[in-house]
């Protein structure tokens, strides 16, 4: 235990440092300061950390594809799309018990393929949905539920700004994380659906038939085919260029960006102040993402220097006893990780550690070492999709929060989320029994 002392001192700093909501960015890179004079290492050591972060992060044209896909969530949030989509699909399922949650989850799926932001996602889904499913008496736990979960799901199905990152900190093509993450985020989607129906069969009461409030006097079909028109087009464009081996990620995120304009104008909604709200919006999150990525570089690096791989390598040999039992350990800290820490801190930081471990089993499954980490990233990223659901840093419950009847307090959020928990549990561990899931698709096209 002494030898890791200071591992372990630097862990707990920034786990204290988190509860005093100091922000993560300049906790990250203070915390890896100090423990550089802490450690007696050579302040020359810190010129490594600078040249890291320049050529490393800062010169990286890989994370060129953030800022655009952000942009691309947040103008796709102003073109009104949703709206008329939930509208379409309120109307499709009218009169069917759980139908409007049902539209919900379907919207979320769709919502998710043409943007990765969780927070607008969660938000956008709660104004147009919440108010509905209450005046039809939902049960409010399964409303927030659904709500949080399928906003959710733009974390993980693509394009996703977490893969991006993800591949951009394992040296793994985020095209081949694309098409891996697909499956299993229709999955958890499908997991929902089915979740809400059998809610609707057995407990009737939470979960009733509502019907349609929608002044739409065009054909269902034809309402439906053009309300789906436009993001399944999106979608094509950033996601069927990436897969086709068009467009690389940066250059399939500015189609997309450009895509959404498009859209934005179509609808009526490109304007001054539209316009002016989401570049805004698309600075403060790019930087934020960025400076995390800084302070986790400067963390990641003096943990490194002071003994924390040999660390996290001899608890994982300590706890586990084959290629198996050292994954579900691995699964199951970060998994604690993500009550504590938001999914950028964990990648930057824990990714790092555990992946030349993972790299190096032998899972029997006949897999490149390349392909190998493509199959672990993808189950990081479900496991760290609950992370946005689970207390008491859960962010898409503080989202819901903001935008919800004052009826509906953060207990019920908090304890409306629990069943969407276990099905992303669920998910997790068929895609870790059945990896076919998540690597079918990149080795089937890729022959």
């Amino acid at each position: 235990m002494g030898d890791y002392f200071l591992p372990l001192a630097m862990i707990l700093a920034l786990i204290v440092g988190i509860f005093t909501g100091y922000p993560v960015a300049f906790l990250l890179a203070g915390v890896g300061v100090a423990f550089c004079f802490f450690g007696d290492i050579p302040v020359l050591f810190l010129g490594t950390v600078v040249s890291r972060i320049f050529t490393g992060t800062l010169a990286n044209w890989l994370l060129l594809a953030v800022p655009l896909f952000i942009f691309m969530g947040l103008m796709l949030d102003k073109s009104d799309v949703a709206r008329k989509l939930l509208l379409s699909l309120e109307r499709l399922f009218a009169g069917m018990r759980g139908g409007m949650a049902i539209s919900v989850a379907l919207l979320g799926i769709v919502m998710a393929a043409s943007t990765g932001i969780v927070g607008a996602s969660v938000v956008l889904l709660g104004v147009l949905s919440l108010p509905v499913m209450l005046r039809q008496k939902y049960d409010k736990g399964l409303a927030a539920g659904i709500v949080c979960a399928s906003g959710t799901l733009g974390i993980l199905i693509p394009p996703s700004i977490m893969l991006v990152l993800v591949g951009d900190i394992l040296q793994i093509s985020v095209g081949d994380l694309f098409m891996g993450a697909l499956i299993p985020g229709l999955l958890l989607g499908a997991l929902y659906i089915i979740y809400i129906l059998a809610i609707a069969f057995f407990f009737p009461h939470k979960a009733p038939a509502g019907v349609a409030d929608v002044d739409d006097k065009r054909p269902l079909w034809f309402a439906l085919t053009c309300d789906l028109l436009a993001p399944v087009c999106l979608i094509m464009g950033v996601l069927g260029s990436i897969i086709a081996g068009i467009a690389t990620p940066t250059e399939a995120a500015a189609i997309g960006a450009a895509g959404t304009i498009i859209m934005a104008a179509a609808a009526g909604k490109l304007n001054y102040s539209n316009l002016k709200e989401v570049v805004l919006e698309t600075g403060k999150t790019s930087g934020m993402v960025l400076f995390v990525a800084i302070g986790a570089t400067c963390f990641s690096v003096i943990f490194k220097r002071i003994g924390g791989n040999s660390m996290i390598e001899d608890m994982v040999s300590a706890l586990s006893s084959g290629p198996y039992s050292t994954l579900a350990v691995v699964m199951i800290l970060i998994f604690i990780l993500g009550f504590f820490l938001e999914w950028i801190e964990i990648s930057f930081i824990v990714l790092p550690l555990f992946a030349p471990i993972i790299s190096a089993l032998d899972f029997g499954l006949g897999l490149t070492p390349a392909q190998q980490l493509t199959w672990f990233a993808i189950l990081v990223a479900i496991n760290l999709q609950t992370s946005f659901l689970t207390p008491p840093f859960g962010y898409a419950l503080f989202y819901l929060k903001g935008i919800a009847p004052p009826e509906i307090s953060m207990t019920d959020i908090c304890k409306a989320i629990i069943p969407f928990v276990i099905l992303q549990l669920i998910g997790l561990t068929l895609a870790i029994i059945f990896p076919s899931l998540v690597m079918w698709l990149p080795m089937y096209l890729i022959k």
